[in-house]
């Protein structure tokens, strides 16, 4: 009875000194066995009476590990309440249909060029994959992709988050977006799993792709966990994905350098990062790269990208 008291908590229910209780005895139940034949001889009477005796001591005590030392998640509801939202965003893909999923930042305003570029990439490839356009639902280059995926009057989905990075308030509503046609997710893990089905092919047919513009954290986020599903192929697709990098204004020219001395150091594999994407400069090389990818015919590659959108550093 004295063991199974020691995992009752103290009085000041100090944790660390429980868990260096359990440890204790958790020790014991491993290797108390190990430690019967220093002292007492095998085979002798004493032994066996000792081994009886340790053996029901250190079975009452894991019994009591096994009631006692592991927590009760039953009031933790989160693990739930993360596949309800993941089933909800797969109900919503399953609806609208996979197609282009767009990364990007939150902060950039309207009269921006990096704006003005994403909008008319996402119009293009809207037209040229027939496909829906999904984002993040948020302000900045989200918005610039949705604007152009209604130009080309393709449908649009997503996952929103309740509150944006650069945002002052929180809203689970869209300003002009049809609820039905978004999810406002209450958990980042549900809001990554939407984004990385919503570019899963299954067969031939499906016309999907992975488009990264400039951003910051949550971007950052977003594609170095795409990059790290890609090379272990776990991103749950049938058939390859195609992942493009905006470099717009060498914005990830930086990133691109830092990739490079990773191979020096050997923590990543000469041409690995190279084999996970697909870097572009420009809307024109970013199309002509899809195009080819699905191998689309030349009457698909009238792109209508205007000299009016121009380089510009980022403000």
């Amino acid at each position: 009875m004295g063991s199974i008291s020691m995992l009752s908590p103290s009085p000041c229910g100090n944790p660390c000194r429980r868990r260096q209780l359990v440890m204790k005895q958790n020790n014991c139940c491993l290797f108390g066995q190990a430690s019967l034949g220093l002292r007492g001889r095998r085979g002798s009477p004493h032994h066996h009476h000792h081994q009886q005796q340790h053996h029901h001591h250190t079975s009452s005590m894991c019994r009591a590990l096994n009631t006692h030392d592991f927590p009760d998640w039953s009031d933790r509801s989160s693990p739930l309440q993360v596949r309800k939202e993941i089933e909800r965003c797969y109900q919503l893909i399953h609806r609208l249909g996979r197609g282009a999923v767009y990364l990007g930042s939150s902060r950039v305003n309207t009269g921006h060029p990096h704006y003005l570029q994403a909008l008319e990439l996402a119009r293009e490839i809207a037209k040229l994959l027939n496909c829906t356009t999904w984002t993040g639902v948020g302000p900045g280059l989200m918005d610039a992709a949705v604007k152009g995926a209604l130009e080309a009057k393709k449908p649009v989905g997503g996952f929103k988050i309740a509150k944006e990075a650069g945002e002052w308030t929180t809203s689970n509503f869209h300003p002009y977006l049809p609820p039905e046609t978004y999810l406002t997710c209450r958990f980042f893990s549900a809001r990554k799993h939407g984004l990385v089905d919503a570019a899963v092919r299954n067969k031939p047919s499906d016309m999907t792709a992975v488009v990264a513009f400039p951003g910051g954290i949550g971007t950052l986020d977003e594609i170095f966990e795409i990059l790290a599903l890609i090379q272990l192929e776990r991103i749950g697709s049938n058939l390859p994905v195609p992942f493009l990098l905006l470099n717009y204004d060498s914005f990830y020219s930086k990133l691109l350098d830092f990739f490079d001395d990773c191979e020096k150091w050997g923590t990543v594999a000469r041409g690995e990062v190279a084999s996970l994407w697909k870097v572009c400069d420009g809307n024109l090389e970013a199309l002509e790269y899809l195009a080819d990818f699905y191998s689309l015919p030349q009457s698909k590659r009238d792109f209508n990208i205007g000299d009016s959108v121009q380089p510009g550093m980022a403000s």
